[in-house]
């Protein structure tokens, strides 16, 4: 089992940056894809982007391809989200998430097996 911790959210101008963290529990971090949602007001919850097992492969979202980085470090059990370039539409609360079944991360936020409480991000424009 993994527990997901993420920090790092908060009100930002239009145009900055925010990096998110992810912290996860246990011995096993290496074993799990990695992903981070997003989900605002009556909306539903929206893939961002993901990360394999050992970093090598990432995915992004279109709405935030070349402006978002997707990164980890399996020695700190870390998962970061580097956010640049923040548009008022990038306003939600952000959610880490670990899926320890495939080996191709996915996009499908119902494929995951843990998640995160979750972390405000809010852009003014």
């Amino acid at each position: 089992q993994v527990q997901l911790v993420e920090s790092g959210g908060g009100l930002v101008q239009a145009g900055g940056s925010l990096r998110l963290s992810c912290a996860a529990s246990g011995r096993t971090f290496s074993r799990y894809a990695m992903g981070w949602f997003r989900q605002a007001p009556g909306k539903d919850r929206d893939f961002v982007a993901t990360i394999s097992r050992k970093g090598g492969s990432t995915h992004y979202a279109d709405s935030v391809k070349g402006r978002f980085t997707i990164s980890r470090d399996n020695a700190k059990n870390t998962v970061w989200l580097q956010m640049n370039s923040l548009k008022p539409e990038d306003t939600a609360v952000y959610y880490c998430a670990a899926d320890g079944t495939r080996v191709v991360p996915t996009t499908r936020a119902d494929e995951y097996d843990y998640w995160g409480q979750g972390t405000q991000v809010t852009v003014s424009s």
